[in-house]
């Protein structure tokens, strides 16, 4: 289906408009495998069941995790480390998070466990973290392609005491490792190597340290030992979707309030937030808080000064050639733009009608319609590939545009 933006730049009041978005992705993921591990039923609300983290769940219930679901509130009755399936066969999609998360999980239980996925996810990287788990003692069976989706797992009956992680791709492999280290029953260490922004993984230390494990860091390597307890644990709005609203505020000056943000937020993406606030071209480091490159791209040619996004060479291997995603589509919109291996120059521009091609990627999907919010004709291309993350965004963009414009 496509999506027709509409172009409201010059027609918009300045009344404050409150936005609720969903519980945050990468939280609602991580607060659902440590609460399968914990000991004890644990309450978690607030959470998103989007696509991803709908898969995210079935995955740990076909793993015989015993989990109950009440609109944003899910109850899940922890294995204590131990799972009760020793068997058993996975689907995780086209969910990142649940393709690296899951299998270190397994590579602690002994059993063995065949996963499956999407034809997205299977160029998707992986290798680092089989690399990982097979030296944690895990083997691997894989059915097409040599370390790639899919494959079958047989855990380590007797896991190794310290193990090396490469997060150059991603910095998920080490968070994965921590998470699952607390099944090992005794003290696991991790020490990664590799250049990637870490405030992913201080999102994931936070929450382990909330649900009692004990964890610590010393000249960049990290101690996991003991496991976690049951908790009633409430997860934030997500802020990769309230920063789309955040951005319309920066081009329409507009004045949209996303319910739940503030500055004491444990994720990477209040950065960008904050970012906002002053930035009006120039060259930025996007490494920390990369899923936002897409967001800043389709507002650049509205800033005063020429944006260079740089250090997230990683985001061509995501959903998409992210990097190629935006020079195609700014391209067809007739903004000059400049591409580089760990990123953009994007000069500014009045963008020309265009369809934007989205590549299957919720985030290009949602990202350049802000750059139809103050231009014309242009359109998104299968704009219901955002339902990996954000299903009801493009609803609550034409409310939003609707409100601005009374």
């Amino acid at each position: 289906m496509n999506y027709k933006v509409k172009n409201v730049y010059g027609k918009t009041n300045n009344k404050e408009i409150i936005v609720t978005v969903p519980g945050s992705k990468s939280i609602t993921a991580r607060a659902l495998l440590i609460a399968a591990i914990a000991n004890g039923e644990s309450v978690l609300s607030g959470a998103q069941f989007s696509n991803d983290c709908a898969t995210f769940l079935k995955c740990l219930t076909d793993l015989k995790i015993k989990a109950e679901v009440n609109g944003t509130t899910v109850k899940i009755c922890g294995c204590n480390g131990v799972l009760p399936a020793k068997k058993a066969e996975i689907y995780v999609g086209s969910a990142g998070t649940a393709a690296r998360f899951i299998p270190a999980f397994l590579a602690f239980q002994s059993g063995e466990y065949t996963l499956n996925c999407s034809e997205q996810m299977k160029t998707r990287p992986v290798k680092p973290l089989i690399n990982t788990l097979s030296a944690l003692g895990a083997k691997f069976e894989f059915h097409e392609k040599e370390n790639a989706y899919p494959f079958t797992i047989f855990g380590a009956s007797n896991p190794a005491t310290a193990v090396n992680v490469d997060i150059s791709e991603s910095s998920q492999f080490l968070s994965a490792l921590l998470i699952s280290a607390a099944c090992a029953k005794k003290t696991v260490k991790i020490s990664p190597y590799g250049s990637h922004g870490l405030d992913y993984v201080k999102m994931t230390v936070n929450m382990m340290r909330s649900f009692g494990a004990a964890i610590s860091e010393n000249d960049g390597d990290f101690t996991v030992s003991g496991g976690y307890s049951a908790q009633n644990y409430e997860i934030e709005p997500d802020l990769s979707a309230a920063s789309y609203f955040y951005a319309m505020n920066k081009i329409l000056d507009a004045n949209i309030c996303v319910e739940g943000v503030g500055e004491n937020s444990v994720q990477g993406d209040y950065k960008f937030i904050k970012l906002l606030q002053n930035f009006e071209g120039g060259k930025i480091d996007m490494g920390s808080f990369s899923d936002q490159a897409l967001t800043l791209a389709a507002i650049a040619p509205y800033l005063k000064e020429p944006t260079e996004i740089c250090g997230v060479a990683h985001i061509r291997r995501q959903e998409c050639d992210r990097i190629a995603a935006i020079v195609q589509n700014l391209t067809a919109m007739g903004v000059k733009c400049e591409e580089f291996p760990d990123g953009v120059k994007i000069c500014p521009s009045k963008p020309q009608p265009a369809t934007i091609k989205t590549f299957g990627d919720h985030r290009v999907a949602m990202s350049f319609a802000l750059t139809g919010l103050r231009a014309d004709g242009i359109v998104i291309e299968n704009c219901e590939v955002c339902a990996k993350t954000f299903a009801d965004y493009f609803d609550i963009l034409e409310e939003v545009t609707a409100k601005l414009t009374k």
